[in-house]
């Protein structure tokens, strides 16, 4: 990869792992459902009137929006209102690559391989250490809210089958047509359980929350790494994404005072290692790489 290409990549790591940062920052003026639908609905519109179709079977980009979108950011907001702090929260959702290989093999039934079952093992591991870690501190990390995050990391992998299946020419075209079509649930859900007042909220710093993420880390950052998988193949581009959580809880250090315990280490070494493990060559599941989280 050339020297800037790799300095966007990285660059492109850094504002996905600052969104969690930026996430728990609006959920302290609008709820999670709240705070989901305005995120989609504003990277759906007005980009949608221009952007032309899908280029893709409806189904799938059905199915991703109810997974990816609804699913992976309902659950990861309502697990990061509850009490799952930013860094943490970037670390856990990588786990998505787990959730993947696992689906894959279990409605698919492709095939895992001794050095993906290895990798899934050893990441596994790290997500057990993580597990031991919020049960250490019991009251400071609910227990529910962990599980919430889990949960969004099993959405985000039914979401990265679906987009797989799909095969999208076109990155930025398809998000936001997901966007389009997760829009409207989040926010019905919205409506019904948080009701109508949760959308009166417009502050300065929770509106420049919600254009962050809709804008930079949505359309921004989908535009970016499609314009690197163009350039490049995918086994060059994809363990970039790894880098996320790495931004994600020195940003949350950094800006919210989030502590990294020893047990946070150690579960992100094996989490990363484990997965880079499972996706280094040779590759027997997935040859196009997930969608990653903006996160």
């Amino acid at each position: 990869m050339r020297p800037r290409h790799l300095a966007l990549a990285v660059a492109l790591a850094a504002v996905w792992g600052f969104n969690f940062v930026v996430m728990q920052t609006g959920l302290k003026h609008y709820p999670p459902l709240t705070y989901a639908a305005l995120r989609f609905l504003l990277a759906a519109f007005p980009a949608v009137l221009v952007a032309g179709g899908p280029r893709v079977p409806w189904r799938w980009v059905l199915a991703t929006g109810a997974s990816l979108g609804v699913a992976q950011y309902g659950l990861l907001l309502l697990g990061m209102r509850a009490g799952m702090p930013a860094g943490l929260t970037s670390l856990v959702l990588q786990v998505q690559a787990v959730f993947t290989a696992l689906f894959a093999t279990t409605l698919l039934g492709e095939r895992l391989g001794r050095r993906r079952i290895i990798g899934t093992a050893v990441a596994f591991g790290g997500l057990g250490l993580i597990a031991a870690d919020v049960t250490a501190r019991s009251g400071a990390i609910p227990f529910g809210a962990f599980l919430l995050c889990v949960g969004a990391a099993a959405g985000w992998g039914l979401g990265n089958l679906a987009t797989r299946r799909a095969a999208p020419p076109d990155s930025l075209r398809f998000m936001v047509w997901v966007s389009a079509v997760s829009a409207p649930p989040l926010l019905a859900l919205a409506l019904v359980t948080e009701g109508p007042s949760s959308l009166g909220s417009f502050t300065a710093e929770g509106v420049g929350a919600v254009l962050y993420t809709a804008f930079l880390s949505t359309l921004g950052g989908f535009a970016v790494w499609g314009w690197l998988l163009a350039r490049y193949d995918a086994s060059v581009v994809a363990p970039y994404s790894l880098l996320v959580p790495v931004f994600g809880i020195t940003s949350a250090a950094l800006f919210t005072g989030e502590p990294i315990s020893l047990l946070t280490v150690a579960a992100g070494a094996l989490i990363l290692a484990g997965l880079l493990f499972a996706n280094a060559r040779p590759r027997t599941v997935l040859t196009t790489p997930p969608v990653p989280a903006s996160r």
